[in-house]
């Protein structure tokens, strides 16, 4: 079979967006492990709900924003602007896809956890995503959707969100802040050329992208050491999270100090990949060794 055949379904694939979809997923499985509760068909549906209904909102996020992509270096070869797929069969997969997300999690989890998936895809195409055009504050308001798997997750498993699922909120929330200010800024031409109204665009020195990673970058070590405090976390979560925490900061803190930013937004971006798996492993490992 000749591999052109199989072009149409690779741009399928494509609009899903794997890389950012998978983080959703192990995300969303991590807060389900990190549930005291929880059964294999219930990791089964987050597993596959999450990744629907963030396959989906990543479709319709390409539909919507298909002739800004075909400004921007980074996105121009994505399938709407290389014409490998029509705007209407992408609008069609993706509303199928945000529909069967929240069902299988409704259906497979429970009934909040279904209602939080759709929220997520709701907040994501409908709010964030127009809101990049007008407003430098999308990029805060985009972390909500961004932050929901982990919660998700451990509804599923729990039924209830509970202190320690809004503390897996509160830390995907914050994480993202310096994680997009590095985007931000590393891509700041092709952003300003599409016309989204991102914090780089008015921020010409950097510095108040660099400021705000920082300011979002601090509150992980509170929250590492709060869940400690309120003796949901050991030992191996408060030390191994607080240095995981500081060295976040500390990247953030050498974007802010540098004078030419390029190399230093780089390492806050590499950072903030390795941390968040890292940091929630930890946890989940430490929450396994304290409950023995």
């Amino acid at each position: 079979m000749s591999l052109s055949r199989w072009a149409p379904l690779a741009a399928y694939w494509e609009l899903t967006k794997p890389r950012l979809s998978m983080m959703a997923v192990i995300t969303a499985l991590l807060g389900y492990l990190a549930a005291s509760s929880g059964d294999a068909l219930t990791l089964i549906a987050v597993f596959a709900g999450t990744a629907l209904a963030a396959g989906g909102a990543a479709a319709l996020n390409q539909w919507w924003e298909r002739d800004e992509d075909a400004l921007m270096h980074r996105t121009a070869d994505r399938p709407l602007p290389m014409r490998k797929l029509s705007p209407q069969a992408t609008f069609i997969f993706g509303a199928v896809l945000c529909l069967l997300g929240p069902a299988v999690l409704w259906f497979g989890g429970n009934a909040l956890s279904g209602v939080l998936t759709a929220v997520t895809v709701v907040t994501y195409v409908l709010l964030y995503t127009p809101l990049k055009k007008v407003t430098p504050w999308s990029t805060e308001i985009g972390a909500i959707p961004g932050a929901l798997p982990p919660l998700i997750g451990w509804v599923a498993a729990e039924g209830s969100i509970g202190w320690v699922g809004l503390f897996l909120f509160a830390v995907l929330y914050v994480w993202q802040l310096p994680h997009f200010m590095a985007i931000s800024w590393l891509y700041r031409e092709d952003y300003e050329r599409s016309g989204f109204r991102m914090l780089s665009l008015y921020d010409k020195t950097g510095r108040v992208v660099s400021l705000r990673a920082v300011i979002w970058a601090v509150p992980l070590l509170v929250l590492t050491v709060l869940a400690w405090l309120t003796n949901e976390s050991g030992w191996l979560f408060l030390v191994g999270g607080s240095l995981l925490s500081f060295g976040y900061l500390r990247e953030a803190v050498r974007m802010l100090t540098a004078t030419e930013r390029d190399k230093p937004a780089r390492r806050l971006f590499l950072a903030s990949i390795i941390f968040l798996p890292c940091y929630l492993i930890l946890m989940v490992a430490d929450r396994i060794l304290f409950s023995l």
